[in-house]
């Protein structure tokens, strides 16, 4: 028995690449510890932590925490992660942090090159809804909006910053013509507006048109109502729809959506009822997700595992406990196209844009356009 014992052991350490593994195990520990600081990040974002480091010059934790007002002892030890993480500049002799310029360029609100820590949010916010997740593996049901905390100023601050940034100057010029009707007075429905950021800007600009909103989260469409109020916009409403029921024919002369179609219940009927709300004339603007249907082409897409575990954790589940399929967040930029032809749009074109890679813009036509 001993001789056999010894004669199979090389056979076994013969079944995996040793190297390979220890490279593997190294990969894996950093990926723990990456989604460790991005639950930092995600914390010195809340916390306004990023936006007072970026106009110090090297400070104690002491000092940071009381122009912060906050608890020192907590605070220095979110400076010890920033740190290890190699985001925060430490100097040993004097105990002193700075958060140098190159870094706040992507970690600040005004951040010249987008505010990433915007989307480390989706790290804990994903932590939070673990549980019902794992429910979901088992029972393959779904989930509801209220089981994500946060979610839906997560998805305001994105649009702050990749749909109303660049709204007036990049993305409405992409339909010909439209900023002149709007100037003139057209009919304007966003879907999916959640807190109404985009659709109160061009409210604020064009007073001449009138602005709907349509989102199923209760919670989402008193914000948006708020925001209305505030900025005493008197030409928006929004409302507590579901997408589901939607039925309008002939209304709208421009009807958008920012990142909603793909995790609604019925996506495909969602656009041809799109279709049918528009007048003769009428143009649709779709912002989604611009990944391939195709996960072999998705291999090297911007942070598309981040994607996919959205897709996971929220869009899919969303969409499945609305009674829906759960096409997910990667359905696909062809999924798309191939529903707007299927809802009988003319001179759909896709637009990829400079300053948003993660995302495909569709400008589709009720009727074909001459333009």
């Amino acid at each position: 028995m001993h001789t056999t014992s010894e004669a199979t052991e090389p056979v076994e350490k013969a079944l995996y690449d040793v190297l390979a593994a220890e490279v593997f195990l190294e990969r894996t520990a950093d990926i723990i510890n990456a989604g460790a600081q991005s639950v930092m990040l995600s914390i010195g974002h809340r916390l306004g932590l990023f936006d007072l480091m970026a106009s110090l010059s090297p400070e104690s934790s002491q000092q940071i925490a009381d122009k912060a007002g906050l608890a020192e002892r907590y605070v220095r030890e979110w400076l010890a992660v920033m740190v290890t993480a190699n985001i925060v500049n430490y100097d040993a002799s004097l105990k002193t942090y700075h958060l140098p310029k190159s870094h706040a360029a992507c970690l600040t609100r005004d951040a010249e090159l987008g505010n990433y820590a915007v989307y480390a949010q989706f790290i804990p916010l994903m932590g939070a809804a673990q549980d019902h997740i794992l429910r979901c593996f088992e029972s393959g049901g779904g989930t509801k909006y209220g089981d994500y905390p946060c979610f839906h100023q997560i998805m305001s601050e994105d649009s702050e910053q990749s749909v109303v940034s660049s709204l007036f100057d990049v993305i409405l010029p992409l339909i010909t013509g439209i900023d002149d009707q709007l100037h003139i007075g057209i009919k304007v429905l966003d879907i999916g507006c959640g807190k109404g950021y985009a659709l109160t800007a061009m409210a604020g600009r064009y007073p001449q048109s009138q602005f709907t909103g349509y989102d199923l989260c209760e919670e989402a469409v008193v914000a948006a109502n708020h925001l209305a109020k505030v900025r005493d916009l008197k030409n928006i409403k929004f409302e507590v729809k579901d997408m589901a029921t939607f039925n309008e024919q002939d209304e709208y002369d421009l009807i958008t959506s920012f990142d909603a179609v793909h995790d609604q219940k019925n996506p495909e009927g969602l656009v041809k009822g799109i279709h049918r709300a528009l007048r003769h004339s009428g143009v649709y603007l779709m912002q989604d997700i611009g990944g391939s249907a195709h996960l072999e082409n998705n291999i090297d897409f911007p942070m598309a595992s981040l994607l996919y575990s959205i897709s996971c954790m929220h869009c899919t589940p969303i969409s499945i406990g609305q009674g829906g399929e759960g096409l997910g967040t990667m359905w696909g930029w062809e999924t798309a196209q191939a529903m707007l032809e299927s809802a009988y749009f003319h001179s759909i074109k896709r637009h990829v844009l400079p300053h948003d890679p993660m995302n495909v813009w569709f400008i589709s036509h009720k009727e074909m356009s001459h333009g």
